[in-house]
């Protein structure tokens, strides 16, 4: 079996060869949580980290029969602009159907809905963006209003050029 493309990620994981940007706002994910419990968008205050937020997303965790789909509730301004498009509320298997035809395609967004542990990732673009975009480096969490089953999904992209320059 071939391994993942993300790892999992928790407190004690190794964050310092992470982009800045994102090791914060996995910090901020962990302060925000309730003891033993996951964060829910209660506690998710845009304020505290607004430096991060043009780099967010969000995702509703619709659950039904066939697993759970995700709806894009929040594309913040610097991911509209390098996916060169306005996604919010639309599905992500809509937004990104190209993933449909990948072996695996929306499996790490299932993962952490399922498992609710948070992930992090440097790697080749997978999504379509803008077409000197390279590599994305994300991490993306689990989100529970009741503190145990995820309901929304966060994440925070960061962006590579073919430079090598970040976006």
């Amino acid at each position: 079996m071939a391994t993942q493309p993300w790892q999992d990620c928790c407190g004690t994981t190794d964050r310092s060869a992470w982009n800045p940007l994102i090791a914060r706002f996995f910090e901020y994910w962990l302060a925000i949580a309730p003891a033993e419990r996951l964060p829910g968008r209660q506690h998710f205050d845009p304020l505290d980290i607004a430096a991060l937020m043009p780099r967010v997303w969000l995702l509703d965790v619709v659950r039904g029969v066939a697993g759970p789909r995700f709806r894009y509730r929040l594309v913040a301004t610097r991911e509209v602009q390098t996916l060169e498009r306005e996604v919010t509320g639309r599905w992500l298997d809509e937004a990104h159907p190209h993933l449909k035809e990948k072996p695996n395609g929306f499996a790490r967004f299932e993962y952490i809905a399922s498992e609710g542990r948070p992930t992090y990732r440097k790697g080749p673009v997978t999504f379509v963006h803008h077409k000197d975009d390279r590599i994305v480096e994300n991490c993306i969490l689990p989100m529970a209003r009741d503190g145990a089953v995820v309901d929304m999904i966060a994440g925070c992209s960061v962006l590579y050029r073919s430079t090598g320059k970040e976006e």
